[in-house]
């Protein structure tokens, strides 16, 4: 098979075996850098005050780590902590069992307020999940954002080596490969976008729309999730930018610049459908599945699972929720709702403000409707463990994923591997870009529609056994063949099997 990781492979020395090929190839000079606001690491303190390092367990590594290893790559990033400690025995440590290297970037407190909490989540968040009203636009924290890019360009232009291929994620990013091009190095270097692209006209809000083009447009291959987010994108880039044509080989647009080329294309990130199928058959996480159908009196499992965040709709579902058992008593003592929110930027005033509207929310709907034997909703506010995860995964009947706007939403996906019984159901928002994968085989809905989502929970609820197992089949199906193995091959084979953009460069030996 002719796939990304796999022709990168190939390019470099030695015998290194792929987990997604499951054969070994040959490997010749050249390496991976991967570029992210954060490393993929766990940090925290011991007993003895001394910080202790170990890699997480993300996806993104997960799919990287192979090629990471084979070339003897490098990850760049924040550590996660702004404390003036020298770190860098723990993360030699955590970068061994990766068998690559992490290299930090030292952040200051100021700097991670401004640049992260600040330009990041109050002004790009929002605006790319179609959400202007919640942005804030201060030019302070502009120039911060700039800076701190300026400083991950630092970083890697001091462990750059001629043949390195750049890999930079997220929002968080947009300015690096300008900044490598200002200090005189020019490398191949790919970016891909998590979020959503917005629209021209919503685009169209942010004071330095036309700097944060030209910026991405310095990137020899930009990736989106959805189609509709690289068309936004092209949509934007013609509105704003003079000199530019769009022309479309294989696939894969091109935007033409007077002096160079640069590829953008759809990549839809996915999950390592095998690691989480694996993990949710094994015993302990079938026993806990027991457990919640006990506690639950073999009522339908209603599943939401988000991160603290106005982009996922929790208001939305949960007044759908109180609509459908409102509007249809037979629900009553038949459905119990559980929705889990992990904590995440408590710092910023209007995630305090959702999940005060949240709690509310949740305790009207129960003061409401309960009943002796029967809460219609469960509430739980924290982060939650893997294996208890797949336990509510398995023992779901009903996934309830209604994001007013997600990038991709990888939840819908865990809860698709996770179920190996094929019992379960899914309905998604058309607004969740897994939806452009899932539309055949999810419930699809609109959550600004309160009916009509209390209407698909309806038909969950009574769907036949045969049809939730064809739907669901057909979902396990797509996330096994189009896991995060796949997306990162298509994207690394296409930055390097179709280079683009300026090849001068001055990068050191």
């Amino acid at each position: 098979m002719d796939i990304g990781i796999r022709n990168y492979i190939q390019r470099k020395g030695s015998e290194v075996s792929v987990p997604y090929a499951g054969i070994a190839h040959k490997t010749a000079a050249g390496r991976l850098m991967v570029v992210s606001n954060r490393l993929p690491i766990a940090l925290h303190k011991g007993s003895n005050g001394a910080w202790q390092a170990n890699p997480g367990s993300g996806g993104l590594i997960t799919a990287l780590s192979p090629v990471l290893r084979s070339s003897g790559g490098i990850w760049i990033g924040w550590p996660g902590t702004c404390e003036a400690a020298s770190l860098d025995g723990q993360l030699h440590s955590a970068g061994r069992k990766v068998g690559c290297s992490f290299m930090p970037v030292s952040l200051s407190e100021e700097e991670m307020k401004h640049y992260y909490l600040g330009f990041s989540n109050e002004s790009l968040w929002p605006l790319f999940h179609d959400l202007p009203s919640y942005c804030k636009f201060d030019s302070e924290k502009w120039k911060i954002y700039q800076r701190v890019n300026r400083k991950f360009a630092g970083v890697a232009a001091e462990n750059l080596r001629e043949g390195d291929l750049l890999w930079v994620h997220d929002y968080h990013l947009f300015m690096l490969a300008r900044e490598l091009h200002n200090f005189g190095i020019s490398p191949q270097i790919g970016f891909f976008l998590h979020t959503p692209f917005p629209s021209a006209d919503i685009f169209g809000a942010l004071p330095w729309r036309k700097e944060i083009l030209e910026a991405m447009l310095e990137y020899d291959l930009i990736g989106f999730q959805t189609l509709r987010d690289k068309n936004n994108f092209i949509q934007c880039a013609e509105t704003y930018l003079q000199c530019i044509s769009v022309s479309d080989i294989s696939g894969l647009d091109l935007i033409i610049l007077p002096e160079r080329e640069v590829g953008v294309g759809v990549f839809p990130i996915s999950i390592d459908f095998e690691e989480f199928a694996g993990e949710a058959a094994q015993r302990p996480v079938a026993d806990r599945v027991n457990e919640l159908h006990r506690s639950n009196l073999g009522r339908h499992i209603i599943l939401g699972v988000d991160r603290l965040d106005y982009s996922k709709g929790i208001p939305l579902r949960l007044e759908a929720y109180r609509e459908a058992i409102r509007n249809f008593p037979d629900l009553k003592k038949k459905v119990t709702m559980i929705q889990i929110v992990v904590p995440s930027r408590e710092d910023i005033e209007s995630y305090q403000k959702l999940r005060g509207e949240i709690e509310r929310m949740v305790k009207e709907i129960n003061d409401d409707f309960s009943h002796a034997d029967w809460q219609p909703v469960e509430y739980h506010y924290h982060s939650i463990p893997r294996e208890e995860l797949l336990a509510y995964y398995r023992a779901a009947s009903i996934a309830l994923i209604t994001p007013i706007k997600d990038g991709m939403n990888l939840v819908a996906k865990e809860f698709c591997a996770a179920n190996v019984d094929e019992n379960g159901v899914l309905i998604l928002s058309e607004f969740a870009g897994t939806a452009s994968q899932f539309n055949s085989s999810a419930i699809l809905v609109n959550p600004y529609d309160s009916e009509a989502v209390a209407l698909a929970i309806r038909q969950a609820v009574y769907m036949k056994s045969g049809e939730r197992k064809q739907r669901m089949r057909k979902l396990r199906n797509n996330v096994r063949s189009e896991d995060i193995y796949w997306w990162a091959d298509r994207f690394l084979k296409q930055i390097t099997l179709n280079p683009n953009g300026s090849k001068a460069s001055h990068i050191k030996k």
